[in-house]
């Protein structure tokens, strides 16, 4: 068995590691930079974070189970690895990527890589991982430049718009029939290109142009996503919980009357307070103490505007970063209330298989700290054929929602990577 292949908890063990993170000067190009054309990890906000190539170890699983599993497996394998970390910052030393499914039936994983390069707090620093029993020396670090996406088209996934809208209208009136309060509805867009598609370059775009979401690739799903799900760092846990959502004009003056407009919606407030609502309930056992606001803020992006909400609270016990997650998700922020009962309704009438759009993605070291995001604004490639992509958007409906409004809220979630795609 090689260090690439799969390794299932309960089948084969975790693989014994040798880990060395080493500061590095005069290093000024982005860490999208450093990525290879090809096997490139990701996890970059504001210039910050640490991106990633090659696999030292991989977990792929599936099931029910899932999360505990990717728990055990790396416990198991940070306990047997060596580590020597000169740099002691979060990040540095032992880390691992991972990706989850929204459903159990759909493929999550984890990823160890050979190289992470780092930054953070202007410190910069390159971590080798491998298997052999000696520390391997750190790579001479190469900037690369992708080449353009060039010509794309985009066609309809699994519903045009119009028949999505009819899947809306369907929703609200299982909501209005008092069958459930809240379902986040999801569709899909193909993106086609002329030439195989660098998934370098839409990085490049979305670090460039969302950079206060966090950036992310792991296994050919890319995107810049608003929304943490959850962060654990030295015993605090944070979540930004988003929901309640209006397009941007471009004109600043009419936008901040749009801001106002949807800090006054009835119909936002509401499904606004069923995701903070379901943060707060999921992490309440995992905290001491919990600042859970009372009203939202309006966040600006450069294309849409959120209602959101950043809930904090002080770590009760030894939960990890991907155990918080495992527990918050699915939140209502992307799947409904009552959650079962939301859950089966996507099942039922959504039409498609959303993969690992809207499940956690993010990293974790070998302390359990780490960020896990929602996968929002991305598109996942399409493995066997490298000029296709599939680009998701999502919405939450209840009582009030109008399908047209609805229909142009996920057009508008979707400009970030249909832009991303372009030059």
């Amino acid at each position: 068995m090689s260090l690439s292949d799969p390794v299932v908890p309960g089948h084969e063990p975790a693989p014994r590691l040798v880990v060395r993170s080493q500061r590095i000067e005069g290093v000024a190009a982005a860490l999208m930079d450093h990525l290879p054309e090809t096997g490139g990890l990701a996890w970059v906000r504001r210039g910050d974070g640490h991106v990633g190539w090659g696999a030292a170890a991989r977990l792929a699983i599936a099931g029910g189970n899932r999360f505990t599993e990717a728990q055990t497996w790396w416990q198991d394998l940070t306990g047997a690895a060596v580590v020597r970390d000169e740099v002691g910052v979060p990040g540095s030393g032992l880390v691992c990527f991972g990706s989850f499914g929204f459903t159990d039936a759909d493929p999550s994983e984890l990823v160890v890589p050979e190289v992470i390069v780092g930054r953070r707090g202007g410190i910069t620093w390159v971590t080798t991982i491998s298997g052999a029993s000696s520390i391997a020396a750190p790579p001479e670090l190469t900037r690369y430049e992708p080449e353009p996406v060039g010509q794309v088209a985009f066609a309809d996934g699994a519903r045009s718009g119009a028949e999505w809208s009819g899947i809306v209208a369907d929703a609200v009136q299982r909501i209005t029939g008092g069958e459930l309060d809240k379902v986040v509805l999801a569709r899909d867009l193909v993106a086609i290109a002329a030439e195989p598609i660098d998934l370098r370059w839409p990085l490049r775009q979305l670090a460039a142009a969302y950079p206060n979401c966090w950036t992310f690739s792991v296994d050919g799903l890319i995107g810049a996503t608003p929304e943490l799900l959850v962060r654990r760092e030295k015993g605090l846990i944070t979540s930004r919980v988003l929901a309640g959502t209006i397009r941007r004009t471009g004109d600043d003056a009419h936008d901040l009357a749009l801001a106002a407009s949807l800090a006054r919606s009835s119909k936002d407030l509401e499904e606004h307070e069923f995701a903070v609502r379901s943060v707060a309930d999921a992490l309440k056992p995992h905290c001491k103490s919990m600042n859970v606001p009372e009203t939202p803020f309006v966040l600006h992006l450069p294309n849409v505007m959120h209602l959101a909400s950043d809930v904090a609270g002080v770590a009760a016990n030894g939960a990890s970063a991907l155990g918080l997650a495992a527990a918050l998700h699915p939140s209502a922020a992307v799947c409904g209330t009552p959650t079962d009962v939301a859950r089966d309704v996507i099942g039922e009438i959504e039409g498609m298989s959303r993969g690992r759009f809207s499940g956690p993605v993010g990293w974790m070291d070998a302390a359990g700290d780490g960020e896990w995001c929602i996968a929002l604004r991305c598109g996942q490639a399409d493995p066997q054929d490298p000029t296709r992509m599939r680009l998701f958007a999502g919405a939450g409906i209840v009582a009030g929602s109008d399908p047209e409004a609805e229909l142009a809220e996920t057009n508008a979630k979707l400009v970030p990577m249909r832009d991303a795609l372009g030059d």
